[in-house]
């Protein structure tokens, strides 16, 4: 998410595509398959998502370890996609032009058939075991935390070239990962619609996000990044409690429906979002204080009864 910050401040950056005129910054955030954040990083301006995504996989709030990595085209590079595969992630980004998309081979004579042209890259095995040692020690530094992987990514890479290193755990990332990544997305139509479920979780989110995130505009008017981070921290923690809040009164629903004898098929519950916002008090006066529920949840609004 694109954040304006109309105050001066050096961790503000300038695009005018997104700020207009002013500085800005963007929140980076993971969210798992149930909606619920795991954790977010507050970068300057706009950079390349894909020189932050092992950040904000690594340096996660909690939550369990995810086990395929759903980003967009502007978090994929073939390091990236060499350093999750290497880390152990299913990595799935959304790739933009799939039908112009390269894929890699091991073996230039060998014949793949329908896939002959579209196999017109080559993986340079050699390459990548002159720098084996190296590459499991890079790995074992960001898991460990030892270096950022931002740092990693930045030093794999001179002036938009990838060094002999960066371009080693490149090929890697191309030998099966890229290559299969791009096969299933367009032979599976179930790993199709998995990974754009999720991208729409995140969409479904930031749209809650801006809807809660209304005071001053939306813009943040911290100076320094500590600030912002806890401004932005907060609309994430906003933003799980609303879905848990969501949730739990969402199955309390069903299963009361279920329970009169209402038929409530599995498929429509499905569909169900925890985003849905109507209820919510967007603006004017709030309480915090804690209501007497002695029974858990409130008592289920009853749809005949007349609005209050």
């Amino acid at each position: 998410m694109r954040f304006v910050v109309p105050v001066p401040s050096v961790y503000a950056r300038p695009n005018p595509k997104y700020f207009g005129r002013r500085g800005g910054m963007t929140w980076l955030n993971m969210i798992n398959d149930q909606a619920a954040g795991l954790g977010g990083k507050v970068v300057a301006g706009t950079p390349r998502d894909s020189l932050y995504v092992l950040d904000v996989l690594y340096d996660r709030d909690g939550g369990k370890r995810p086990e395929m990595i759903v980003t967009d085209t502007a978090s994929y590079s073939d390091i990236v996609f060499g350093l999750l595969t290497l880390a152990g992630f299913a990595y799935a980004p959304q790739l933009a032009d799939l039908p112009d998309q390269k894929m890699w081979r091991i073996d230039r004579a060998a014949d793949y058939g329908a896939f002959q042209e579209a196999a017109r890259g080559r993986v340079d095995l050699a390459r990548i075991g002159r720098h084996w040692e190296d590459i499991l020690r890079i790995i074992g530094s960001i898991h460990t935390g030892a270096v950022r992987a931002y740092d990693v990514i930045r030093m794999l890479s001179r002036d938009g070239r990838p060094t002999p290193l960066g371009d080693a755990i490149a090929h890697y990332g191309r030998i099966s990962k890229k290559t299969l990544h791009i096969l299933r997305l367009a032979d599976e139509p179930g790993y199709r619609r998995q990974i754009k479920s999720q991208a729409n979780l995140q969409e479904g989110r930031h749209s809650l996000a801006r809807k809660i995130f209304h005071g001053r505009h939306g813009q943040l008017y911290q100076r320094y990044q500590d600030g912002m981070e806890d401004q932005i921290g907060a609309l994430g923690y906003v933003l799980n409690a609303l879905v848990l809040f969501n949730t739990r009164y969402m199955d309390a629903a069903v299963n009361q429906l279920r329970a009169d004898g209402f038929d409530v098929r599995d498929e429509d519950v499905a569909r169900l979002s925890p985003f849905v916002r109507h209820h919510i008090n967007m603006f004017g006066r709030y309480s915090f204080q804690l209501p007497d529920l002695p029974g858990g949840l409130r008592p289920l609004r009853d749809p005949a009864a007349a609005e209050e």
